[in-house]
């Protein structure tokens, strides 16, 4: 009897900005000013609600991304609301990351690290790889496109880097990693679609799990991205869900997910 066909779930997020719960559109995040920020919602409930609200519908390998300084203390809560099963990223190194998952993060989530001076580092990978454990650790290649290509963004998707996201990249990455996150940048936060020729590249690519972020809209993209990664990408939905001031039900989208 041939083995059950893997099928794409969702999983969820919470994206932390001043330390609140917040969902930005991915390219207007600046370290340098605020002044372009573009936020489609701001939660009146702190991030551990979010938490406790994945852990009770059973959403496992959800996400906590701290966007930029000030949201130690609101990932901390989050983490400890669900000890174990939610991710955590963002300015994550080598000398924080095991600080991390003593807070009770499940894995840890790097990216920026990996690309001193946007080039990116092996012997880094390789560092916080052997601290952690290769289970334990999630790559972020969170990407903006560039003709018929994909490089990987880092510091808030702010700066391109010299990597491109392909397979042989993708290959020699999952040798060091168990997981991939990759937003797509360019349609983070918008609403508008899924970056659909990304998703079919990534269900080639692809060994080990992966979650893409980026335009999700309807509860049918769940059954897109199926489709076109032959159910070997996970996606994320934020700023469309209506616990997030969207349209998409939650609840809906569980059930969806769970089918």
């Amino acid at each position: 009897m041939a083995p059950e066909q893997r099928r794409s779930t969702f999983r969820p997020c919470i994206d932390l900005h001043e330390g609140q719960v917040k969902q930005i559109v991915g390219g207007t995040l600046s370290d340098r000013n605020d002044d372009g920020l573009k936020t489609n919602f701001v939660a009146t409930q702190p991030p551990e609600y979010f938490a406790g609200k994945y852990r009770d519908n059973g959403l496992e390998g959800g996400h906590v991304i701290k966007l930029g300084p000030r949201n130690d203390e609101a990932a901390r809560r989050a983490l400890a609301e669900w000890r174990d099963h939610l991710q955590i990223g963002g300015g994550i190194t080598a000398d924080n990351a095991k600080e991390w998952l003593d807070a009770g993060a499940s894995k840890i989530i790097v990216t920026s690290y990996l690309f001193p001076g946007g080039n990116f580092d092996l012997e880094r990978l390789q560092t916080i790889s052997s601290l952690v454990g290769k289970d334990k650790l999630v790559v972020d290649v969170s990407c903006r496109r560039r003709g018929d290509k994909w490089f990987v963004a880092m510091n808030k998707w702010q700066d391109i880097t010299t990597m491109e996201v392909n397979k042989e990249n993708l290959d020699m990455l999952a040798q060091h990693c168990n997981e991939f996150l990759i937003h797509a940048a360019d349609v983070e936060g918008l609403c508008q679609g899924i970056d659909e020729e990304l998703v079919k590249k990534l269900g080639e690519w692809v060994t080990i799990p992966t979650t893409y972020a980026g335009g999700a809209k309807s509860i049918s993209d769940l059954e897109t991205v199926n489709r076109l990664s032959g159910g070997q990408v996970d996606l994320t939905y934020g700023s469309s869900l209506d616990i997030f001031g969207g349209v998409v039900s939650f609840d809906e989208l569980v059930k969806a997910s769970n089918q």
